[in-house]
């Protein structure tokens, strides 16, 4: 085992070993405290998809009869119709006294002041029966709300597209998804293109492929494209489609009048637009979605039949095929997204607790800067209460591992919790920020994202990309200008730090993906291949970027893998380009939402890029950067995960990224301002103890989230307690493992705790989760014990100092925890010394051992 537990306070260890275990895969227990301390009190003690036309029945809305309901709102505000048009559905909102809103379609009595211009049937759809004007009338408890309707004379039906009328059928249908047609070797001899990226490709095979077997112009109702999904013929993905129906006979009339890919100036879809873009919900609460598509022309229409959807929470809410939500039982916020045609919308959802306090109760919290009143803003609308807070060690100790990845000394413990200072902690902020180790330990947390395999581009150019990366932390380069010397990278890769990522990243799709994710918070790598699914990126906004790096050029060895040790040289020429890989056509540099850009042939366009990327007006650029900080100190983003911005995946607390984005930007995107004001706020400093109110709270910030230590804070923390260093291959002696640049550096201890291999494809992400293989390499490792008998270590020079146990005792818990112990503690732990055959060289291994092996010491809190 490493470690020889021969007293019985071995068993007090083994039994809070047996309670660790539980309570490390468990991690944080809301209302419950897990340390050292408490648990070894405790063991002194106690030694398939429905066709598409059914309709189901929506649940009946309910408004409690204490409810005053104020006034009723209609959605669509208008109607206009052509005769022959399909059904449009409306929904009734009932504004109540309280301020919810809720859906009461279901409930309203209709009437129209005119009658056979339209009816309502019993969906709650609106049907144009002949041209003219009406006004349909909705009532209920005496208050009413009109919908004017007008429905104007149709030469006929206009002809159909197959993009812009059959495409999404198919799709709202499930034929273009990855398990039916879209396969990369498609169903059965029927190939299309993943969410019709490839629309051209669709059309082709559904109309020329097998010399036109899917389709029967002659007589429509025999095609197979319709046979199949009706069941006249079987079919493996079963029944899609209605015989009958509008849909099926859209089809059909499509097919009878051609089966025209476009028509002469057909308008584009530019938008679709969800209702109720935002609404608070009572538990248990339903609502029917509306979705409208626009188009280039001005003209719009409903699509929510046609439309997908899905809840990004499903505790919070969930969602069915046609648009219903229905709202949990649980606290907090959602969305709900709506897709057509490779555009999305979402409609956001709040679940405020019953119990929501007054103003004055939010008014009354301490303000320590501008972070606070966003913060409790968002708090009252979800009738949350913030902890209160944390004490001065556990200030003392989570500011100094989420800042500079070190515990504070013993002698900086004592003196900070000796003082009465006011403003201490501004003072130690202050510290902090001064401190050597910081920019070794944000320069590591880069490297996470840009270190590349030692196997592909060589030793020497991973070891000075690394030192680059320190360099730029330890003199707090701004990240604008950080991020420019990445992009606008060129030399040698022997001499200029940057230019090993070009080195790595060699094609410009490989460099879209990276800069996108990590300097915009955005995956691009599904639209490389096909439309974004979650997201309004497509194909030629991936490639529009990817531009940006076609004149990139390359002289020199190349890569030689394993070895790799050749110099490369990167540099601007003109001449190179990138194509679209379905057109064919070159693209023109365009960044995301912005114009495309004019380049001179003889200018590098990524100058362009930089620009637009670090300019303060950019919307990404300081939003994605001040995210993936505040995740180092709050343990996950505002947006989580903190590089997938997208409309499916809003920010817990948009006003606050806002916020901190705009300082951010108006300090020129200096990182310590940043790290500054997140640690001077009230939020961070709160408490991990929960209340009341915020008891299942994990995203809005009203407590401190626990979170276990990275492998390389955890293991320095290991060395400097014991005051035993190892020396790590490949560094100088005493090194702290935070200064190690590769991963090949060989460590058990790092690889336990989830140190991020860069032989995968970066950017890596640390994984905080726990194990058994954690717990079991705490317990049990030889290095550790190894750490406990070194004779230059802290544990000898504590027993050999002649001190009594009780100052021993006081000692390791300033050094493991920045907090002398308690009274009780005290007690249990001085009992280790009074064992029979204990010697104060084991009782005090036996005490540090307990300590490191506790979720106090391995989280953050």
């Amino acid at each position: 085992m490493g470690i020889e537990y021969t007293s019985s306070f071995r068993f007090v260890a083994v039994l809070y070993m047996a309670v660790l275990l539980i309570s490390v895969r468990a991690g944080e227990r809301p209302g419950q405290r897990r340390d050292a301390s408490a648990t070894l009190l405790t063991a002194a003690r106690s030694t398939e998809r429905t066709p598409l036309s059914s309709v189901k029945p929506r649940p009946e809305p309910v408004i409690p009869p204490a409810d005053k309901l104020v006034r009723l709102r209609v959605e669509p505000s208008a109607l206009e119709f052509f005769t022959g048009d399909r059904p449009r559905p409306v929904v009734v909102s009932g504004v109540l006294a309280d301020g919810f809103e809720v859906d009461v379609t279901g409930l309203v009595r209709w009437g129209f002041e005119t009658s056979g211009v339209a009816r309502m049937d019993a969906t709650n759809r609106v049907l144009a029966m002949k041209p003219g004007s009406t006004v349909a009338v909705a009532r209920l408890r005496g208050v009413e709300v009109r919908l004017p309707i007008r429905v104007e004379s149709s030469s006929g039906p206009a002809p159909l597209s197959f993009v812009k009328d059959v495409l999404p059928v198919l799709s709202r249908l499930g034929c273009n998804a990855g398990a039916c047609h879209a396969k990369p070797e498609g169903q059965n001899g029927f190939k299309l293109s993943v969410f019709s990226y490839d629309p051209k490709s669709d059309h082709s095979e559904i109309v020329r492929e097998g010399r036109g077997r899917r389709v029967f112009p002659a007589n429509p109702e025999e095609s197979l494209i319709l046979k199949k999904p009706t069941l006249g013929v079987p079919h493996e993905g079963g029944a899609r489609l209605k015989a009958g129906s509008m849909e099926y006979q859209l089809l059909v009339r499509w097919i009878r009048e051609g089966m025209a890919f476009e028509q002469p100036k057909e308008s584009r879809l530019i938008a679709v637009e969800v209702f109720p873009r935002e609404r608070r919900y009572r538990k248990g609460a339903s609502q029917r979605l509306l979705v409208r598509a626009r188009y280039s022309d001005g003209t719009a229409r409903d699509v929510t039949d046609l439309a997908m959807f899905d809840s990004n929470d499903k505790d919070i809410a969930r969602v069915d095929e046609g648009g219903q939500v229905t709202v949990g039982g649980v606290n907090g916020e959602g969305v709900v997204v709506a897709r057509f045609m490779g555009l999305v919308d979402a409609s956001r959802i709040t679940v405020p607790s019953e119990r929501l306090y007054p103003e004055s109760r939010y008014a009354a919290l301490p303000v320590q800067n501008f972070l606070d009143p966003l913060a409790y803003a968002q708090f009252r609308r979800l009738g949350l209460l913030p902890s209160d807070l944390c004490s001065d060690p556990e200030f003392l100790r989570r500011s100094s591992l989420d800042a500079t990845g070190v515990l504070p000394t013993p002698e900086e413990t004592r003196e900070f919790l000796a003082s009465t200072s006011v403003d201490k902690r501004a003072r130690w902020v202050e510290k902090l920020l001064r401190k050597p180790e910081y920019g070794d330990y944000w320069a590591n947390k880069w490297a996470d994202l840009f270190r590349p395999n030692p196997d592909r581009v060589g030793v020497k150019s991973v070891f000075l990309l690394d030192q680059w990366l320190r360099e730029c932390f330890r003199e707090n380069k701004p990240l604008d200008q950080f991020a420019r010397e990445i992009v606008l990278a060129q030399g040698s890769t022997h001499q200029v730090g940057p230019n090993v990522i070009y080195r790595d990243r060699r094609e410009p799709p490989e460099l879209t993906t990276l800069f996108s994710q990590v300097f915009l918070g955005v995956r691009l790598e599904c639209a490389r291949c096909h439309h974004h699914p979650n997201e309004k990126w497509g194909q030629e906004d991936f490639y529009q970027l990817a531009a940006f790096f076609g004149p990139m050029k390359q002289k020199g060895s190349g890569l030689s893998p394993p070895i790799s040790a050749g110099t490369e040289h990167f540099y601007f020429a003109p001449g190179g380009s990138v194509t679209h890989p379905v057109t064919g056509e070159v693209m023109k540099p365009k960044s995301p939402d912005a114009t495309a850009v004019d380049v001179p042939a003889d200018r590098d366009p990524r100058l362009s890029l930089a620009d637009w990327m670090t300019s303060p007006k950019n919307p990404y650029f300081s939003r994605a950067l001040v995210n993936r900080v505040w995740a180092v100190f709050f343990g996950r983003g505002i947006v989580e995960p903190v590089d997938d911005f997208r409309v499916s995946n809003p920010a817990s607390n948009d006003p606050l990224l806002q916020g901190l984005a705009d300082d951010f930007a108006a300090h020129h995107f200096d990182l310590k301002h940043l790290v500054k004001a997140i640690l001077e706020s009230r939020l961070y400093q709160l408490s991990s103890t929960p209340n009341e109110t915020n008891l299942s709270d994990t995203k809005n910030f009203s407590r401190s989230y626990r979170r276990r230590l990275p492998a390389e804070v955890l293991f320095d923390a290991v060395s400097q307690v014991t005051a035993s260093r190892e020396t790590l291959a490949g560094m100088v002696p005493g090194a702290r493992s935070m200064e190690a640049w590769t991963y090949k550096i060989e460590s058990h201890f790092l690889d336990a705790f989830s140190r991020p291999n860069s032989s995968s494809d970066c950017p890596c992400e640390r994984d905080r989760t726990t194990s058994v293989v954690q717990s079991l390499h705490m317990m049990n490792s030889k290095g550790l014990q190894s750490k406990f008998t070194d004779s230059n270590g802290s544990v000898k020079k504590l027993v050999e100092s002649g001190r009594p146990p009780p100052e021993l005792v006081a000692d390791l818990y300033l050094a493991t925890f920045c907090r002398l112990p308690e009274p009780r503690e005290l007690e249990i732990a001085t009992r280790a010394y009074e064992v029979e055959g204990a010697t104060r060289q084991t009782a005090t291994e036996d005490i540090l051992w307990a300590l490191f092996n506790s979720a106090e010491f391995v989280f953050n809190h």
